[in-house]
């Protein structure tokens, strides 16, 4: 019998040739793009914005909070329908990783610091703090997302609004399920669309009958319902006067719990940290927000503030997942060299670098406008015109652009980053989310359409923005005045994601040649406008890959 090694000695080869572990990153300090679009942003306060954000960039970078997000994702939240007495409880429960990461988030003040830092860019810094967050783990962004965005929208019942924000802004983190009065933080969510009607909210069905004193009982279900355990939601339902807005707590003010019937769980594909749920009303209290019959007007306002979160997310997936090829490709050998240096490999990476920088600087852009919005005089009034019609369009486009991106940085890792026990498979399961959630594609579209039909002044202050970058690239000069000739005339539906390409386009550009190192903004205007090649990698011959290589890989 032929002698066995012991199983201790049956290791048959040297791990090598293996990158280190992509952790303790600053993701702030390491990240060129995102501190140069972000600080020219802030201008004369890019000293209080720095001071903001920079340790937040060292803490999601860190092991311990990427380990947290692995934790929240492989654990998946639960949800208890009853008690072990056979009371219905219809409580969901989070993985303790959960809680670390809302914590960490909520104390930063990501959902708050736009309403308490009034006269600071607090919009700007909160995209910040989101795109840093968003690369932790994007399933709790969701709930931090609708608490920072309901703000606007309660403030069409002022008495609501003044009983309510001062625990929506408070920097403390309260998971415990009790009534508002007794917590002293805490979260909002958003419920609209049901099974017949999707993003026609108009055919909701949710009945809500009047109490007396802006009381309102509701009967009906939601199809989708996020982040369910949050501590109050708003909700439209049909009341007498026509579809309403209404705020429903989990618990009413007589401590009672509400009758709100999680049904199940969504199986999804991915976002599995978060909670996505179908929800039942059957004698629910509410109470009205806004003008009975103008609930769409009212919840709108919470829809456009996370649509701000559906434009950062995706620059901030295109960064990480940028990162992380950049990473592992400068640690790996392949055929006698190091990835990185290898010219097809090059080619691909300085590619994701460019479509990252795009996305990263017209994020924050879009950031700024929700800051200038509420400025007095010319400068307000201009840029809640830019905002109404840039925030769709940006929406649209960078989610358009991120999945393609992400399975070209997977791609980059080889079959390791086809690996759950890698970043990558969970980013491409992530990256369809902001396109989807909000106002698919097609709603988007028609979103554009319709600003620009009832606001024709934002056409107007968007082909001035195209036009501060004219005169120094041909191609963008070419690209901007047939865009413009096509903005002066009547769109077909047909032609709308044609026409939501372009401005993205357009408006990436416009910012990088605006604010950009020259090499950028030339390799935009080469592969994006004048020709852009069907897969990533495809730059043409002059570009210097060198210069975006450099600028793309993490500074560490």
């Amino acid at each position: 019998m032929p002698h066995l090694r012991p199983l201790t000695e049956l290791p048959t080869h040297e791990v090598r040739n293996q990158p280190p572990v992509f952790a303790n990153v600053n993701l702030w300090s390491s990240d060129l793009a995102l501190r140069d679009a972000a600080l020219r942003e802030a201008g004369d306060d890019e000293a209080w914005l720095a001071d903001q954000v920079e340790p937040f960039g060292a803490r999601t970078g860190s092991a311990e909070v990427i380990r947290w997000g692995f934790d929240a994702n492989r654990h998946r939240p639960e949800l208890v329908n009853f008690d072990r007495f056979g009371q219905r409880v219809d409580e969901v429960r989070f993985h303790p990783c959960y809680h670390k990461l809302m914590a960490l988030a909520v104390e930063v003040g990501m959902p708050s610091v736009a309403w308490t830092e009034t006269e600071r860019p607090g919009h700007l810094a909160h995209a910040v703090l989101e795109f840093l967050m968003s690369q932790a783990e994007p399933g709790v962004c969701c709930p931090l997302s609708m608490t920072y965005a309901v703000v606007p929208a309660l403030r069409h019942q002022p008495d609501l609004a003044d009983e309510l924000l001062p625990k929506l802004t408070a920097r403390r983190y309260d998971p415990r399920f009790m009534p508002i009065g007794e917590k002293y933080g805490l979260t909002m969510g958003m419920a609209m669309t049901e099974k017949q009607g999707g993003s026609d909210v108009r055919a909701n069905t949710t009945k809500a009958t009047p109490l007396g004193g802006g009381e309102y009982e509701l009967l009906g279900h939601k199809w989708f319902c996020s982040a369910p355990m949050s501590d109050g939601f708003l909700v439209l339902a049909q009341a007498p006067g026509g579809l309403s807005c209404f705020f429903v707590p989990r618990w009413r003010p007589d401590g009672i719990r509400n009758p709100f019937y999680v049904q199940r769980l969504k199986d999804k594909l991915g976002d599995h940290a978060n909670a996505s749920s179908e929800i039942e009303f059957y004698g629910t209290w509410a109470r009205m927000v806004g003008e009975e019959g103008r609930g769409v007007r009212t919840i709108i306002e919470m829809v456009h503030h996370t649509r701000l979160d559906c434009v950062v997310s995706p620059a901030a997936f295109m960064r990480q997942s940028v990162a992380n090829a950049c990473w592992h490709a400068a640690h790996r050998s392949a055929f006698g060299k190091i990835l990185i240096d290898q010219p097809l490999m090059r080619g691909v990476l300085a590619d994701l670098v460019l479509e990252s920088e795009a996305g990263t600087i017209l994020a924050m852009h879009v950031a700024k406008s929700f800051d200038d919005s509420s400025k007095e005089g010319e400068v307000g009034v201009r840029a809640r015109l830019l905002s109404r019609l840039m925030t769709p369009v940006a929406k649209y486009w960078l989610n358009k652009r991120l999945p393609e991106l992400v399975y070209e940085s997977m791609e980059c890792h080889g079959g390791a980053g086809y690996i759950e026990e890698g970043v990558m498979a969970r980013l491409y399961r992530q990256s369809p989310l902001n396109s989807i959630w909000e106002g698919s594609g097609n709603v988007i579209c028609l979103d554009v359409l319709r600003a620009m039909g009832r606001e024709p002044a934002c056409v107007e202050v968007m082909i001035d923005e195209l036009r501060s970058a004219t005169g120094s690239d041909k191609r963008y000069d070419q690209f901007v005045a047939g865009l413009s000739d096509r903005l002066t005339k009547p769109v077909e539906q047909a032609e709308a994601r044609q026409l939501c390409e372009s401005l993205g386009l357009a408006l990436q550009g416009s910012l990088l040649l605006r604010y950009a190192p020259s090499f950028v903004a030339d390799a935009f205007c080469a592969g994006r406008l004048e020709g852009e090649g069907r897969c990533y990698g495809t730059l043409p011959a002059g570009v210097d890959v060198g210069a975006l290589l450099e600028r793309g890989r993490p500074a560490v």
